[in-house]
């Protein structure tokens, strides 16, 4: 064993070593128990981050742990690899995107690798390849066929420069991001999951995820948002509007109808067309509002504007005539595109109410009293017993809830009703660098899905897109095909998928990523999922994790997969945190410094006091600690810091800075700290490895100080156990070996029982640091004189024994302040302790003079004498 740590030397080897043997691939073993344990894989953007490396590593170390128990383990990964960014890309630089996002895998795979993870890269996806997404096309039409997937028109920001549909964050202040055009609102067809029909039991089956964090459970609920309310119908007035017919909305308050004082309508909403037809300053403010944005939280901010029709509807129970407004807060894609309008009771009806001198009705009874004036309050919004509200007057909430809804159904004008805020999700995306949808459309036949005997449709690869519009649009060779059924001449559709649906069946995918005849393979899928574990960032708790356990519900219902869900236990890692360092330009605008060109100061408690630019030596402003973001400038780049200290140091560092699902904050001199505990490692072992080969353990002839040395070793194996195979708490286990090195390194050498003791002890830091920093105890193994892998080894098991103490030292307080210590048998009475404690030499020292009023004993820890 060389007596220095050289990491490249020593992770080369022990790389070079599991690439050699294979040892990280899996076949499925029906005798053995199983852990598939999955981090969220990566888009290939060009380099990893070290988001990435954390993820990554906190998924290696459970991995490894499990498979030191003796599991069989799953540990894949892949590439989620289609998306905009490619495109960006590809336009910035005048390449395809295939090219480019090929390019960035080999290059991510490789950073990967040497990080030394226990991957089996035989089962890698790659979702933008043919054999991947042909897949998805296959379940596409499948379900197409069934009615779960339909096509509609849908609203849409449009782009009319770009020509294309942007998402609601690609929208900046109402213009296109890239084209700094107005955006629309347009209606354009798009196809749709019904995952409204599984909303009950996505909400439902979070209770049957008790490995799951709350906060991610609530985000879910949230978002599902079931409502129990109550469908009402306001019948059209014929004089004003012409025909008969209902105008529907959806209300969770029933109990305010009497309150109603008008209704407001969606700008897409038929009646505000209607409304809109000759009348130029209503179409104006319609087109206006369909400009606007679709997202909810941009409603919800935005100033509340309307414009009044001449168009009326009747209230349902007093036949009273209510103008029909058009708002902008009203969304076409939530309920009905209708509100009833409560101004008293409801917060965004009363700002809009006031603005527009609409009448304010209060019918609830609050802790405010019976009025609702100026400014709105919150209490306005409480439930309570009724008022002016006619032969409902005095019913509570839940009777008037009964009462009204009763009326309502005897007119025909009404009836309870669930809803939810999730709407159906849909998937066409005006792009190229996606999975084609796979439909033909024929003027005889309609909508025809794909036969499958000609899927996959493949996306050509030599495409190099300028922005404007899909160019798949623009292609004949790809657009234009025959009909499966009738084979007259006919259109294949040119959108692509949303990239979400690559990413909600990955996971089963890895199961049997060779297997040609079908989406998984059942059997091995089944072997292997649910996932035991899954990691990844809290940011993707809604839509990713949600569409997922929705896919994995439909590929259950198609007979694919035999469980509910698809994770059983999530981690949700916390992000990577550093220093920011900035000026400020002649505009006022921020140019940010890397902290690695940056030298600073710092007090005496590590803070930093001020910085300056290395190459100009001139000051700089510091920005604070921020999460690692290009924008910002305050990344570390993850190979630099391999190639400087060794993957194991960046490993350590990741896992002891902060407990996983905590942020971490970034310190040059927390990873010098690391690499400094591991040449201490590597200095002890090489140091008892010179020495020779020790002696047996004879572990029923050891001394005080020796059984001392031995008890600390398997306290730290207990405390490694708890804290990686139960709480994922990384930080306090290696917190736990570095309490046992500090043992080791003061414990004798001399004798043949202190060499074995060490070798025990050193055995077991090899083994406990085996899932954290699996190259050094890679090699600590094998110079401890092990011909099998450590890989191989079993996670060390507490010999109880060991434990067992013949006596304790207490610390011992006066008034609560260190006086000394004693040492008592393990067995001794309170009176005992207590005399012990009195006699001690330092206690009495500084009682003297004193009345002793109280001594308390905390058995095993302390004995505190209180005095005055």
């Amino acid at each position: 064993m060389q007596e220095q740590y050289f990491p490249r030397e020593i992770e080369a080897a022990a790389q070079n070593a599991w690439d050699s043997t294979q040892a990280f691939k899996v076949e499925e073993t029906p005798d053995q128990d199983t852990f598939y344990c999955l981090s969220m894989f990566p888009y290939p953007s060009g380099k990893l981050h070290m988001g990435h490396v954390r993820n990554y590593t906190i998924g290696d170390v459970i991995a490894r742990y499990q498979r030191m128990q003796g599991k069989n383990v799953l540990q894949p990964m892949g590439w989620d690899a289609f998306g905009m960014p490619a495109e960006n890309a590809a336009m910035n630089n005048k390449v395809a995107p295939a090219a480019w996002t090929y390019s960035n895998i080999d290059y991510m795979r490789t950073q990967l690798k040497s990080l030394g993870l226990a991957i089996d890269w035989s089962r890698e996806v790659t979702t933008c390849r043919p054999d991947y997404y042909r897949w998805e096309q296959w379940l596409f039409t499948r379900l197409f066929e069934k009615g779960v997937i339909y096509r509609k028109n849908g609203t849409v920001n449009w782009d009319p420069i770009d020509q294309t549909v942007l998402a609601n964050e690609q929208v900046i202040d109402g213009r296109g991001w890239r084209s700094g055009a107005l955006i629309e609102k347009r209606e354009i067809p798009m196809y749709y999951f019904r995952i409204t029909d599984y909303a009950e039991e996505l909400l439902s089956s979070l209770d049957d995820l008790p490995g799951w964090p709350e906060q991610v459970k609530t985000m879910q609920r949230n978002w599902i948002g079931k409502s129990v309310g109550m469908e009402v119908h306001f019948p059209y007035d014929r004089d004003s509007i012409g025909a008969d017919g209902k105008l529907k909305v959806f209300t969770t308050r029933p109990d305010t109808l009497m309150g109603a004082t008008y209704v407001a309508v969606a700008a897409e909403h038929p009646l505000a067309t209607l409304a809109a037809s000759g009348n130029p300053r209503l179409q104006t403010f319609v087109d206006e509002c369909k400009r606007g944005g679709v997202a909810e939280a941009d409603i919800a901010t935005q100033e509340k504007k309307g414009l009044p029709t001449n168009l009326y509807v009747l209230h349902p129970l007093t036949g009273e005539k209510l103008t029909v407004w058009i708002a902008n807060y009203v969304l076409m894609g939530y309920g009905e595109g209708a509100v009833m309008a409560v101004p008293a009771h409801d917060e965004r009806d009363f700002e809009f109410a006031s603005k527009y001198n609409l009448p304010i009705k209060p019918v609830i009874r609050t802790s405010v009293g019976d009025t609702t004036p100026a400014p709105w309050q919150d209490a306005y919004g409480e439930k309570g017993e009724l008022l002016n509200s006619d032969e409902f007057d005095g019913l509570d909430y839940d009777s008037a809830f009964t009462a009204i809804g009763e009326v309502l159904q005897q007119k025909g004008l009404g009836q309870p009703r669930t809803q939810f805020r999730l709407r159906d999700w849909g998937i066409s995306r005006q792009r190229y660098w996606g999975c084609p949808i796979p439909i033909i459309h024929c003027d005889n036949c309609g909508d025809v899905p794909v036969p499958e005997d000609q899927l996959p449709v493949v996306l050509p690869e030599d495409v190099v897109p300028d922005g404007a519009g899909s160019p798949l649009a623009k292609m004949p060779e790809f657009y234009e095909c025959t009909c499966p059924k009738c084979g007259a001449a006919a259109k294949r559709e040119t959108d692509t998928m949303d990239t979400f649906v690559e990413s909600s069946w990955y996971f089963a995918r890895y199961a049997s990523p060779h297997y040609e005849q079908g989406m998984v393979d059942p059997e091995a899928a089944n072997h292997w999922l649910p996932v035991d574990q899954y990691i990844g960032g809290i940011e993707h708790a809604i839509l990713h994790l949600l569409y997922a356990r929705f896919f994995h519900k439909l590929m259950r219902d198609e007979g694919l997969v035999s469980s509910d869900e698809p994770f059983k236990n999530l981690l949700t890692q916390g992000m990577v945190l550093a220093d920011t360092y900035f000026r400020l330009d002649s505009n006022g605008a921020k140019i940010w410094f890397n902290p690695a060109d940056v030298e600073v100061e710092r007090d005496a408690k590590g803070k930093i006091t001020s910085a300056r630019l290395k190459s100009d030596g001139q000051p700089v402003e510091i920005g604070g600690t921020e999460k690692m973001s290009k924008s910002k400038n305050n990344g570390v780049d993850p190979q630099a810091m391999i190639d400087q200290y060794g993957a194991d140091t960046c490993r350590l560092f990741m896992m002891f800075a902060s407990p996983p699902d905590m942020s971490l904050e970034w310190s040059d001199s927390g990873v010098e700290g690391a690499q400094r505990f591991l040449r201490r490692v590597w200095r002890l072992a090489s140091q008892h490895v010179a020495a020779g080969t020790p002696a047996a353990l004879d572990t029923a002839n050891l001394n005080d100080e020796q059984k001392a040395v031995r008890r600390a070793t398997h306290l730290a194996i207990r405390q490694a156990s708890q804290d990686i195979g139960q709480h994922h708490k990384f930080n306090t286990a290696i917190a736990a070996v570095m309490t046992l090195m500090n043992v080791l390194e003061k414990a004798g050498q001399t004798s043949d029982q202190d060499r074995a003791l060490l070798h025990e002890g050193l055995e077991t830091v090899a083994l406990l640091l085996a899932p954290i920093t699996p190259h050094i105890s890679h090699a600590l193994w094998q110079a401890l004189g092990h011909q099998d892998p450590v890989i191989d080894a079993r996670w060390p098991q507490v010999d109880e024994a060991a434990l067992v103490q013949d006596s304790l030292q207490l610390v011992v307080q006066v008034n609560g302040k260190l006086r000394g210590h004693i040492e008592v048998a393990v067995e001794a009475s309170r009176e005992t302790i207590e005399a012990c404690a009195r006699d001690n030499e330092n206690v009495q020292r500084f009682t003297e003079g004193l009345t002793i009023r109280k001594v308390i004993v905390v058995p095993g820890k302390l004995v505190n004498i209180v005095a005055n």
